[in-house]
């Protein structure tokens, strides 16, 4: 029952890791629980980003079809053809009720490692189960999300990512008016500074509730 999801995560030395593991009060490379910031209610309203851990997705989780050690070599295969690039500064934004942090500008570069992961890991995919479907469906879905589920089990992929590492789950306008000010001040100005996607994660969740890992990460290495 074991699922595997590759995501973008800060690298450990960037200390976008340290405070975004803080908010949500737990860390993904280490599994450790964390003190998070004195906010109202920030342990309920950060309960299943934390759970995710720090990130954000480039090929949503699901049940492994093939051996992991074939993921992995896949894995490490599709980085090492990938080369680094630069990250937009990033903010933190208000995605359909949720808070997260987003790019303030395109990223060709990104979206195409998003779209590479997607599809070019495919295979490594068992298909979604019947409840998962369901679960996915119960949310208005546009007949290009409802192709996407049926073709690559994820409704927001490809044409239809976007990147955003979440921050709360979906809050109330009054909630989010509440939020957004210590969020702002916990994060400061990290968000905004340069940085370049170099790795990408494989993150793995054991069993169905369990909280997902950082199993491993991948340098970049492709060329021009």
């Amino acid at each position: 029952m074991m699922r595997a999801a590759i995501y973008w995560a800060p690298e450990i030395n960037d200390p976008l890791h340290a405070l975004g593991s803080r908010w949500l009060g737990r860390d993904a490379e280490t599994a450790a629980s964390l003190t998070q910031p004195d906010v109202p209610s920030i342990a309920e309203i950060t309960a299943d980003a934390r759970g995710y851990g720090l990130h954000a997705t480039l090929k949503p989780p699901f049940r492994l079809a093939q051996p992991y050690g074939a993921l992995r070599d896949a894995v490490a295969g599709l980085a090492a053809a990938t080369r680094p690039f630069s990250l937009p500064p990033l903010s933190v934004q208000d995605l359909k009720g949720f808070l997260a942090l987003r790019e303030t500008a395109p990223c060709p570069p990104l979206h195409a490692l998003a779209d590479a992961c997607v599809t070019g890991l495919d295979g490594f995919r068992a298909p979604p189960e019947p409840a998962e479907l369901e679960r996915r469906r119960r949310a208005p879905l546009s007949g290009a999300h409802e192709a996407m589920l049926a073709q690559w089990g994820y409704p927001y992929v490809l044409a239809e990512w976007q990147f955003h590492v979440t921050l709360t789950r979906r809050l109330q306008p009054g909630e989010r008016d509440a939020i957004l000010p210590p969020l702002q001040a916990h994060f400061g100005n990290i968000p905004a500074n340069p940085r370049l996607v170099t790795e990408i994660c494989l993150f793995t969740q054991a069993a169905p509730g369990a909280a997902f890992l950082i199993a491993e990460r991948f340098a970049l290495k492709g060329s021009a």
